[in-house]
């Protein structure tokens, strides 16, 4: 498996268990309102913030699926002199995928850093070519390779 496999491999575990995360917290938030139906101490048994609790995993679920399908479209297998979705972008001293932005990937001794193109940083690389310079918060890059 290609080094930029195991990066998306890796991006796609990370997104897939948020998603079962926010799956699981949903449910035990339904499962808690439906147990305060029945409670009639209270007027409002806090099921407000259940259900603002509700709404905001419901919000973060759908984001997470967003960022699942947007995966689909890193093409990994994509040969490009230039930085685009996909690239795995070697400078001078740090790595960057250009994927999601998730940070800090630890793979095989060496790390790694998955970007958005829609990042900051990110947006610095898009088009880069080998040799071509950036610098971001005072910090001078040389691309040394594009894959």
């Amino acid at each position: 498996m290609t080094t930029k496999q195991k990066l998306l491999q890796y991006c796609y575990a990370h997104v897939e268990l948020r998603i079962t995360d926010y799956k699981n917290e949903i449910e035990l938030i339904k499962d808690a309102i439906e147990s305060n139906q029945g409670s009639a101490d209270d007027e409002d048994s806090g099921n407000g913030k259940l259900l603002n609790d509700l709404e905001k995993n419901t919000g973060y679920l759908n984001e997470a699926r967003k960022t699942h399908e947007y995966l689909k479209q890193v093409k990994i297998n994509l040969l490009s002199p230039h930085v685009a979705l996909g690239s795995l972008v070697k400078t001078n001293t740090l790595h960057f995928f250009i994927s999601i932005s998730l940070g800090r990937i630890d793979l095989d001794d060496e790390s790694y850093y998955a970007i958005s193109l829609q990042s900051p940083i990110g947006q610095l690389l898009k088009q880069k070519t080998k040799g071509d310079n950036f610098e971001f918060k005072d910090n001078k890059y040389t691309v040394i390779e594009v894959i």
